[in-house]
């Protein structure tokens, strides 16, 4: 899926289910992350309209997930909790480059395209190995959505730069992704 190139362990489904009120909450704030990524790339490009539209689209989703979330831990008597330090997140930042203003923009389309595609993954396991059948349909939902994310991340990367430079840099992210993602699995968070 998205060319990844180690898949999630569907065992790490089975620690998720073991702990849903800690996995809520920390997707939860994923979801929070990933709107204010979205608002963070619309500051960097004013000049591009079209892709600001998007951008918003994508962060009014991300809130709009964040809400189905918190409403779900409601509704279980669970608590939402303090953000979590999401360190698959800051080890996959590390690889950004830090150069000029195109390539860190097309890096950070990038850096967002790969956390979607990770999610994307990891929603479909919870869907295809959780008992949890309201959460199974929530997941295959969301899942969907992602990968719509991941889509459109990728082609702003490709409409702001080189496609075939912007190809190549997608490799090395996967290659990067793939090491990283190695240390990870064991534990009840989206990434963790």
């Amino acid at each position: 899926m998205f060319k990844l190139k180690l898949p999630t362990d569907p065992r790490w489904a089975n620690i998720a289910e073991g702990n849903l009120s800690e996995i809520l909450t920390d997707h939860a704030w994923c979801e929070q992350k990933a709107a204010t990524n979205s608002i963070t790339l619309i500051t960097l490009l004013p000049e591009y309209p079209e892709i600001v539209t998007e951008l918003l689209k994508i962060a009014q989703e991300e809130l709009d997930h964040f809400g189905q979330v918190h409403e779900i831990i409601k509704a279980r008597g669970y608590e939402l909790g303090r953000p979590r330090k999401d360190d698959y997140v800051n080890d996959l930042a590390k690889f950004m480059i830090q150069g000029s203003r195109e390539d860190l923009i097309i890096d950070k389309m990038l850096f967002a395209a790969m956390i979607e595609a990770r999610s994307c993954e990891r929603f479909k396991v919870l869907t295809e190995n959780i008992k949890d059948e309201e959460l199974k349909i929530f997941y295959r939902e969301l899942m969907i959505s992602e990968a719509g994310h991941y889509t459109t991340f990728i082609g702003f990367a490709r409409q702001l730069g080189n496609e075939e430079k912007v190809n190549k840099r997608w490799e090395e992210w996967l290659e990067y992704e793939a090491k990283v993602i190695q240390g990870y699995g064991k534990k009840e968070t989206i990434h963790g």
